[in-house]
């Protein structure tokens, strides 16, 4: 599924089980607040903390997939078309950086 048919999805989820969209703020808070969960579990398991028993069973794709919902419900509220915004912002990196990281010393 690409990403404009992964936003129609969320906006008939929302339409069909959610009722309607949190306001703006209240899914910006959500998505701080996913994004926490997903920098809690990288913090813990990836990175120099110890992890807690309660968090090893902590599904890090499930985590990820609840950050894309909430920036998905926020870019169909805002009228963002998230599959241009991605394409342009991937053809703009791709020109900006491919020599870049390419002549990377510390890439090496």
């Amino acid at each position: 599924m690409d990403i404009k048919n992964a936003q129609l999805e969320v906006d008939n989820w929302i339409k069909e089980h959610g009722v309607r969209y949190f306001n703006e703020l209240t899914n910006m808070a959500q998505l701080t607040e996913e994004v926490g969960e997903v920098a809690r579990i990288i913090a813990r398991r990836y990175g120099e903390q110890s992890e807690k028993e309660s968090d090893k069973n902590k599904d890090l794709g499930e985590e990820l997939a609840d950050v894309v919902f909430v920036v998905m419900c926020l870019a169909n509220q805002t009228g963002v078309d998230l599959q241009a915004a991605f394409d342009k912002k991937l053809d703009y990196k791709t020109k900006r950086d491919h020599d870049r990281h390419h002549n990377n010393e510390k890439l090496k």
